[in-house]
């Protein structure tokens, strides 16, 4: 990375590592989104509600593959912008291992958990069948996908984006392709969805393995000396992520709890149908997090704090416009959308009615994410995990058991808007603390 040209050409050096980072997490959404066609389609809603229920599985995954990989990241990349090739380099190894390690473990205890699951839900019959045929094979293919986010992150922080949103086009080809095949020519029903997903993820492991060996310049395979230090260090650095995924897998849980119970299978069907909608959003926002992290990262380590807080100001605005941006376009497709995965009138009805009030949450979730991200970069870690915590685990869940209980499905909607709109408020002080708390540094110097 160039210091200079970070300064002269701020907001190009932002769209060139975030939108390599976007496309390859849409991308990535987009194969959530292919399996949920080919189950509505191949399968029937009590598939979609199947996959749905498993959704806290993933993010503890995803929580625990962000916490290492962006806490592992941000030390890397801090460690460059230093000029220590060495540390940075030590740190990714240590980093991939215990992220590969982790994941695995979480695959052996996921095993005894999927009845719990299912009795705590209430779910049975078809429900529950699908469910133990998907995610059997999942707990496979999800230590595979983590592995690949989290050396996907280190070629960003390589300066080569692009790779591993070419990487990226290959996974979801691929795994639209196996999803053609497995469901519909091979009737394979929702394992197939799933034996489709480890394939893709195989592949795509290869091609990502290959760039370490071939093309990177920084960072490199091979022997490493495991630090206590770093690892506490990564993990205390990447909290606040593992707080964000596993605070969001908690409130799917209490999302299914109760709409299972309030609604039944066709609420989790309709909320899933809106979430997808909600997921690919997340993708943007997170690629933009991705691409502005290691900028952030280098900028703050090479003692550029202005230079750092341009950077979190102008991806801010990115997310903002791009949360607009996406409400209008559903706003007009809604109809069209509503119908795309199951033909069933009770549920179609549902997606239309909720997923205007859904989405004014856009307006709102950019902004705290990206200022997550930005504490995160810059090694603040307790307002990241605070920020991570409001909006995804106490005033979510504070929603959620309360507004469906008193506006019904409408009350299910509306905790997203409602707990991203609370958590601005404490995302602006946060950062009129620290603006206020560098102006006043700099006025001592």
């Amino acid at each position: 990375m160039d210091l200079v040209q970070m300064k002269q050409n701020t907001a190009k050096m932002i769209l060139r590592f975030a939108i390599p980072a976007i496309i390859s997490m849409i991308l990535t959404s987009l194969i959530t989104i292919a399996d949920g066609f080919f189950i509505g389609n191949y399968v029937g809603k009590e598939g979609i509600a199947a996959v749905n229920l498993g959704l806290p599985i993933i993010y503890l995954y995803l929580g625990v593959g962000l916490m290492v990989s962006i806490g592992g990241v941000a030390i890397a990349g801090m460690a460059l912008g230093s000029g220590d090739m060495h540390t940075g380099n030590q740190v990714f190894r240590q980093t991939i291992i215990t992220t590969l390690v982790l994941s695995t473990l979480i695959s052996f205890t996921m095993i005894f958990c999927f009845q719990p699951m299912m009795n705590i839900l209430h779910a049975d019959g078809q429900v529950s069948s699908y469910f133990k045929d998907y995610y059997q094979i999942m707990l496979l293919e999800l230590p595979v996908m983590v592995v690949n986010s989290s050396l996907g992150m280190f070629i960003r922080g390589e300066g080569n984006p692009e790779y591993f949103m070419k990487v990226s086009v290959l996974n979801v080809v691929l795994n639209i392709i196996l999803d053609y095949v497995f469901a519909d020519r091979m009737h394979m029903g929702v394992a197939g969805i799933a034996v489709a997903s480890l394939l893709a993820a195989l592949a795509s492991l290869c091609c990502i393995l290959y760039f370490f060996v071939k093309r990177a310049k920084f960072y490199h395979l091979g022997r490493f000396r495991f630090s206590v230090r770093i690892c506490i260090q990564t993990i205390l650095n990447g909290s606040s992520e593992f707080i964000g995924e596993m605070s969001t897998g908690i409130a799917m849980f209490a999302y299914n709890f109760v709409i299972m119970r309030r609604i039944g299978a066709d609420g989790v069907t309709a909320f899933t149908i809106v979430g997808y909608v909600a997921y690919a959003f997340s993708m943007v926002i997170v690629g933009f997090g991705q691409g502005a992290s290691p900028l952030i990262s280098f900028a703050y380590g090479a003692k550029e704090k202005l230079l750092a807080a341009d950077i979190r100001k102008r991806t801010n605005r990115y997310v903002f416009g791009s949360g607009a941006a996406v409400f209008l376009l559903m706003a007009a497709g809604m109809e069209w959308y509503s119908g795309i995965f199951v033909q069933n009138e009770n549920v179609e009805e549902m997606v239309r009615s909720g997923m205007l009030i859904f989405m004014l949450s856009f307006f709102f979730s950019g902004v705290n994410s990206i200022t997550s991200f930005y504490f995160t970069a810059t090694g603040r870690a307790f307002e990241s995990a605070v920020i991570s915590a409001l909006r995804g685990l106490i005033v979510l869940l504070i929603c959620i058991f309360t507004l469906p209980y008193l506006f019904g499905m409408t009350g299910v909607w509306m905790a997203a808007p409602v707990t991203e709109a609370v958590t601005l408020g404490v995302t602006v002080f946060f950062l009129h603390f620290r603006d206020g708390s560098d102006r006043y540094a700099r006025s001592q110097r």
